[in-house]
């Protein structure tokens, strides 16, 4: 299976997985708070951050706007639809100054591109990856365009029937993309728990024999880290200093300790699949000794007594003969007096 470099690290099926902080629009447009986040990210383990790349003229349509003024929860929507876009939109110059922050704190700049206008802009950034948005995997010409880059993609696959993610990868595949990564997705937010499907990541993996990872809108840290448990390489996650914050995505976002335990314990589940092939490890084999059991007689017996199948029971520690081959005990005679419940040797027996 082929598998994407970023930024140097190897990505895809076997490998250790890749943790993205999906800081999104929880910059709020206030760049202080974005390096806050991106500096917590870090701390946290994370191998990237990423943004989305959008305009107020690139994602909504006009009609849109005219039909969204106003919205109860004013907790999530400060005001019209077009004023939030407008404030939460990452302009040019805040990606040059991002992902010049990123470069220098040693963290990965990744951005969801909208338009061409948009992948142009962080090609110029020299992202390593382009990603692509669940919303956009029928939108055939935006694939077609960022192929173009000759860049790997990683594309999630929320609202998308298995015959829509094949079309996605043929196009991009035709158009000359770079390597091509998945991300199981329900675009929901948050998703209920029988709607998941995580065994999709294996299915996705069958069909297209390329790297699977999750995309993740649940609360909490289970799921995520399940993902890895079903051989997701890649884990993205909504990514928030503050739940409590005002703004589209922050309530179903993880806070730094969620992410520090997502990351932490996905890279111990990971180390924990090892491998297919049944083994036993060097201290496995050293705690048979003590774990296991020996042969021991019932009785006291004296030099020359006939052991006999009633005389013999079985007990720690595993130091003596073991239980496999008590036939080659049974009807020996014993060299010397032997207590009972001591690990008989084969140096005991006549």
């Amino acid at each position: 299976m082929e598998t994407i470099n970023i930024d140097g690290k190897t990505v895809g099926k076997g490998k250790a997985p890749y943790f993205i902080a999906e800081i999104g629009s929880n910059h709020n447009g206030d760049m202080d708070l974005c390096k806050k986040m991106i500096d917590e990210a870090i701390a946290c383990g994370a191998d990237a951050v990423k943004f989305q790349s959008w305009t107020k003229s690139s994602l909504i349509s006009k009609a849109e706007y005219a039909r969204n003024t106003e919205y109860s929860d004013k907790k999530k929507h400060f005001g019209s639809l077009e004023a939030m876009v407008e404030r939460y939109q990452f302009t040019s110059q805040q990606h040059e100054e991002i992902a010049s922050y990123c470069e220098k704190a040693g963290i990965s700049f990744l951005s969801s591109c909208f338009s061409n206008e948009e992948v142009d802009l962080l090609d110029s950034l020299n992202v390593p990856v382009f990603k692509i948005a669940s919303m956009d995997i029928n939108n055939l010409p935006l694939l077609e365009y960022v192929a173009t880059k000759g860049k790997p993609v990683i594309l999630s696959t929320g609202m998308a029937s298995l015959g829509e993610v094949e079309t996605a990868v043929a196009t991009l595949s035709s158009s000359g993309s770079g390597p091509i990564a998945l991300l199981h997705c329900v675009s929901i937010y948050p998703p209920n728990f029988e709607t998941i499907n995580l065994r999709n990541i294996s299915t996705l993996e069958m069909a297209f024999d390329i790297p699977v990872g999750f995309s993740d809108h649940t609360l909490g840290t289970a799921i995520p880290i399940a993902a890895i448990a079903l051989g997701a390489c890649i884990i993205e996650k909504h990514f928030t200093l503050d739940k409590n914050l005002p703004g589209w995505d922050h309530a179903i976002s993880a806070d730094p300790v969620e992410m520090r335990k997502i990351v932490q314990e996905g890279k111990e589940v990971y180390l924990s699949l090892g491998n297919t092939i049944r083994t036993v490890n060097d201290d496995e084999i050293e705690k048979r000794k003590k774990f296991r059991r020996s042969v021991v007689l019932k009785r006291n017996m004296k030099m020359g007594e006939i052991i006999t199948k009633g005389d013999i029971d079985f007990k720690r520690p595993g130091t003596g003969i073991n239980p496999t081959e008590v036939q080659y005990v049974i009807d020996r005679s014993l060299s010397r007096d032997l207590e009972s419940d001591v690990e008989l040797k084969w140096s005991d027996l006549n």
